[in-house]
């Protein structure tokens, strides 16, 4: 699938250097061709966790059906 701009993404794999865990919600802030993109991902207050490039296999599009969660943030991992 080819995102876009604004869309939201779900993360495939864990990034334990930046806290971040397979099921972290983000958003495409820009796309790469021909298969990357810069995604941020933010704390509920808004404040950016990190924007980070990633290959598009690297995240998939959240579905209708699906119950979003939250969990602290551990840098520490």
């Amino acid at each position: 699938m080819r995102f876009k701009e604004l869309d939201t993404v779900v993360l495939r794999r864990d990034l334990r250097e930046l806290g971040l865990r397979a099921g972290d919600v983000g958003a495409v802030v820009h796309v790469y061709e021909p298969e990357g993109l810069e995604v941020e991902f933010v704390t509920g207050s808004g404040e950016t966790v990190d924007v980070v490039t990633l290959k598009d296999e690297d995240v998939r599009a959240k579905s209708g059906d699906e119950l979003l969660s939250v969990r602290r943030l551990d840098r520490s991992s």
